[in-house]
């Protein structure tokens, strides 16, 4: 079996073994992919104040989300067709959800029912829901999440249209798969995954039928602050909306009651030009005051990028296509790997700027500096 000791580790190996089809839907952006680089390039440009004889034998890096305490202080971002990185990955990841008890975002269009995923995922799972056409269409799978025992709804509302990923584009990926020449070349140059999907069965979206199918390019855009009041009074758990990068929106979101909010780019996948995140994040925090549940995701590649990420004004965060990097390379074995990984970076991370838990990193620990264009 492969080691996987970083980010980088586990994103080669899945280049090497995915079709080429697969990675780049796995692995790319919108447009230039200059959005990406750029966060990528802010993340890694906050700096870290060390610190010195600070007694930081004993950590921890176990945080509170909501009510409940997660014993790793990141979770599973709500990822569509997962199994496309590897056979059961969507088990897989509600496995590792169950162990470390913490939650996994369950996608609108995952590749395992809503219904098995958390059952497997022992309760710790969220539903993300997209809104889709008008949005009358999704009431149903709302009411199968609340009667399947979930009790937060995390609302992705950054996709008014699907971004234009070029990547995608030149490799003909659709949804369901349609065999062209180029594919059937690419899948056969790639016989390990294609044996194994072939095997296990091709993957779908599986909280839909043929009676009620779901378009991934569907049109999006008639959403406005009524469908979300609507929401509001029709879900009784936690709300949360993803896909916020505007001070503005965060205020006005606060004030017509969700339970938190999701700073995120979608990975760069939607605005090529939109601002890196991460520095958003911090201008949302000043907004909201302390007090407000704010959580992260985009660009993360460490266990250090999760301490920068809640030194920056995340209460807690979440990791995305990394993880399915590390199934893609050596599946659960290589999904235990890089979440090993991850928490070893942020516990040393810890150490480094002494610190003993992931609780109250002040933003003084964080300086930011102006990164040079990518």
């Amino acid at each position: 079996m492969t080691q996987i000791h970083s980010a980088e580790d586990a994103r080669r190996l899945a280049k090497r073994r995915l079709p080429w089809m697969v990675f780049d839907y796995i692995d790319g952006a919108a447009a230039t992919g200059h959005g990406q680089a750029l966060n990528h390039a802010a993340l890694r440009d906050i700096r870290l104040q060390p610190r010195i004889l600070v007694n930081v034998r004993e950590r921890s890096i176990a945080k509170q989300v909501f009510d409940h305490d997660a014993a790793l202080p990141f979770g599973i971002a709500p990822m569509g067709m997962c199994n496309l990185s590897a056979p059961g990955a969507d088990l897989m990841l509600a496995r590792l959800a169950a162990k470390h008890k913490i939650p996994h975002g369950v996608s609108t269009v995952a590749s395992t029912s809503l219904e098995k995923i958390i059952e497997v995922a022992e309760g710790h799972a969220w539903f993300q829901l997209y809104f889709s056409g008008d949005g009358s269409g999704m009431g149903a799978l709302i009411d199968r999440a609340e009667a399947a025992g979930y009790r937060t709804l995390v609302v992705t509302l950054d996709v008014p249209e699907v971004g234009r990923r070029p990547r995608e584009l030149r490799r003909g990926f659709k949804m369901p798969f349609r065999i062209g020449p180029k594919q059937f070349v690419d899948f056969a140059l790639h016989p390990r995954w294609s044996l194994s999907s072939l095997f296990h069965g091709k993957p779908g979206m599986a909280n839909f039928g043929p009676d009620n199918p779901f378009d991934r390019t569907e049109s999006r855009a008639s959403a406005d602050w009524s469908y979300l009041a609507k929401l509001r009074a029709r879900w009784p758990g936690n709300l949360v909306i993803k896909g916020v990068l505007s001070v503005e929106d965060a205020l006005r979101l606060k004030s017509e009651g969700v339970d938190a909010i999701q700073v995120s780019s979608h990975g760069s996948r939607q605005l090529d030009s939109a601002p890196p995140p991460i520095l958003m994040l911090r201008e949302i925090r000043r907004a909201l005051g302390p007090e407000f549940p704010l959580f992260y995701d985009s660009g993360l590649r460490s266990g250090e990028d999760v301490v920068k990420a809640y030194a920056m004004g995340a209460d807690f965060v979440f990791f995305g296509r990394l993880l399915q990097y590390a199934m893609a390379a050596e599946g659960r074995d290589g999904l235990a790997q890089m979440t090993q990984v991850l928490a070893d970076e942020a516990s040393l991370t810890l150490a480094q700027i002494g610190r003993r838990d992931m609780h109250d990193l002040p933003s003084t620990l964080a300086t930011v500096q102006q990164p040079p264009l990518p």
